[in-house]
């Protein structure tokens, strides 16, 4: 059997699995600003404090496009649980090729802990390359609604 296809039944029997959650991690308002200063999104709901504290979130929050460009960065403890795919026999790479769909459902505001999980949704193949599906959900600590949910696709080169 060829390397891809052995990934392929590997992952396969790995969709439906739940990652343990990231460590948690903290959006600051110099990483805001940062974001606003490389994006040129100075929008005032994100940099200026004072007018923010009397906006609709009653503080800073951060880009939607912050969170999400941070979240599958977010760290994991060193733990046999919360190791990820691990390469596999035959890969050469795994690239980011996108999402299928990106919900905000609720901002992040400045200060927030946030911390993420991920669910293996689905797994093809794509002629030499394996693509997978994972939905990544990124919660804001203290609030019952998540501030992201996101359908992330990746593809494993063999």
């Amino acid at each position: 059997m060829s390397d891809i296809q052995n990934a392929y039944e590997a992952l396969s029997a790995r969709i439906g699995e739940e990652r343990a959650p990231t460590q948690w991690f903290e959006v600051t308002q110099d990483r805001i600003n940062d974001f606003a200063d490389v994006t040129l999104d100075h929008q005032w709901i994100h940099i200026d404090e004072e007018k923010a504290k009397a906006g609709p979130f009653g503080t800073p929050i951060a880009h939607g496009q912050l969170t999400l460009s941070i979240m599958s960065h977010l760290p994991r403890e060193a733990s046999e649980e919360n190791v990820g795919l691990p390469q596999l026999p035959g890969q050469k790479l795994t690239i980011n090729y996108g999402f299928d769909r990106i919900r905000f459902p609720t901002p992040v505001p400045v200060g927030s802990m946030i911390r993420t999980t991920s669910t293996l949704k689905r797994v093809e193949i794509k002629g030499e390359m394996i693509e997978t599906m994972n939905e990544v959900v990124l919660e804001v600590q203290g609030s019952e609604k998540p501030a992201v949910v996101a359908e992330s696709l990746a593809r494993l080169v063999f």
